[in-house]
């Protein structure tokens, strides 16, 4: 039971960065921005990355998060 705290207190700062920073892409996408979309994208997917290095999801949830966020970004331009 000890371990299981510890390791979530160890893991939880990556999962929270990952989210935060995936609802600024998605929501960036979602307003048209573009620009500002494609500029906070790569800090996104390294907070991404870094989560499934640390085996906090797998790699193919982050390949899903990720072509999630490029494809908000690409149908944002659309409009």
């Amino acid at each position: 039971m000890r371990q299981k705290k510890v390791r979530t207190e160890r893991r939880s700062p990556y999962k929270t960065r990952m989210k935060t920073a995936m609802k600024k892409v998605l929501l960036l996408a979602k307003e048209g921005k573009k620009d500002e979309a494609e500029k906070a994208l790569p800090e996104a997917f390294k907070a991404v990355d870094m989560a499934m290095k640390r085996n906090i999801i797998h790699w193919k949830n982050a390949a899903r998060k990720k072509s999630l966020m490029s494809r908000n970004i690409a149908a944002g331009a659309k409009k």
